[in-house]
């Protein structure tokens, strides 16, 4: 892949549109810094990377038209994982309503259902978004449809059904998932949550559309 422009930075890492060498395809490639996985050596390095790897799986399995599309992941030779993803046109949600203010209520249901149809999926699989936010649901065009949404950064998922659950790239960081603005109490403390805390916080976004 070739890196291109900076299209954003967070607290783990920075995203980058980008292009494939052998392929036309447009993509966004989101990079997380080893220095923000425990130091980026060691067992806990390790650990790290098993975590990644495993997140990265689940995100690519999950088939909803409504969520992003994850097309690769890896980690470079300076132990820097990345994220390969399809490249969007248009906005996150916090962007569109601090450009134009408030939405109408008829246009904040339909952008909600279809956030709703992408939890569905992970929900049905155990899993659990975590960070549901203005900024995670993107709207834009796809093909000839308008407004069509892709919830963002399953980076941050956790699965609340089988022997790892307490396993994330978050909590391998030292991280405390979530925004606290969006997040459940339940989540705030620290107690056993489920897919009801991503509606929450869904239920949050719903909040700030309508009101700015």
């Amino acid at each position: 892949y070739q890196l291109g422009e900076l299209l954003g930075r967070g607290g783990m890492g920075e995203v980058y549109k980008a292009t494939h060498r052998m392929l036309a395809r447009p993509a966004a490639i989101k990079l997380i810094r080893p220095d923000m996985i425990n130091g980026g050596a060691g067992e806990s390095a390790q650990i790290a990377l098993m975590r990644f790897r495993r997140e990265a799986e689940v995100a690519a399995n999950l088939r909803s038209p409504h969520t992003v599309e994850l097309y690769d992941f890896g980690v470079t030779e300076d132990q820097t994982f990345y994220f390969v993803m399809e490249l969007l046109d248009g906005m996150d949600l916090e962007t569109l309503v601090r450009q134009k203010g408030p939405v109408p209520a008829s246009r904040a249901i339909f952008i909600l259902r279809q956030v709703c149809e992408s939890l569905a999926e992970a929900h049905a699989l155990g899993l659990v978004h975590r960070d549901i936010k203005p900024a995670n649901i993107h709207v834009g065009r796809l093909g000839l449809l308008h407004d069509f949404v892709k919830v963002l950064d399953f980076g941050l998922v956790k699965s609340v059904t089988g022997p790892n659950v307490e396993h994330s790239l978050a909590t391998a960081a030292g991280l405390t998932p979530g925004t606290p603005a969006y997040m459940a109490p339940e989540m705030a403390l620290g107690e056993a949550f489920d897919g009801r805390a991503d509606i929450y916080a869904l239920g949050c976004v719903a909040y700030y559309l309508l009101t700015g």
